[in-house]
């Protein structure tokens, strides 16, 4: 079983930054399967950014050059920072398993970003 806990979210004023952090347990052998996902009000869950075998990274094309995903093995840490941050990428973010084969079914509670001025 695996468990995923979200932290670092807030509101934010455009233009700003915020770093998200992953606290995940369970049979998860490596963080580097792991992704962020966001879902937006009325909206279908995305992928934001994933690692993805061989020490590549998936990014979503909006927020290419934007946001970074890094992680830290040895916490069990994965993190997204969040710089330049728009309207648009106002949702709730949730980390889990990327690559490969897509998510677990189970999702943790996420994170609220909101950006608004």
């Amino acid at each position: 079983q695996v468990q995923f806990v979200e932290s670092g979210g807030g509101l934010v004023q455009p233009g700003g930054s915020l770093r998200l952090s992953c606290a995940a347990s369970g049979s998860i052998s490596s963080l580097y399967v792991m992704g962020w996902y966001r879902q937006a009000p009325g909206k279908q869950r995305e992928l934001v950014a994933g690692f993805r075998g061989g020490g590549s990274i998936t990014y979503a094309d909006s927020v290419k050059g934007r946001f970074t995903i890094s992680g830290d093995n040895a916490k069990r840490t994965v993190f997204l920072q969040m710089n330049s941050l728009r309207p648009e990428d106002t949702a709730v973010y949730y980390c889990n398993k990327y690559w490969p084969g897509g998510p677990y079914v189970y999702w943790g509670q996420g994170t609220q970003v909101t950006v608004s001025s």
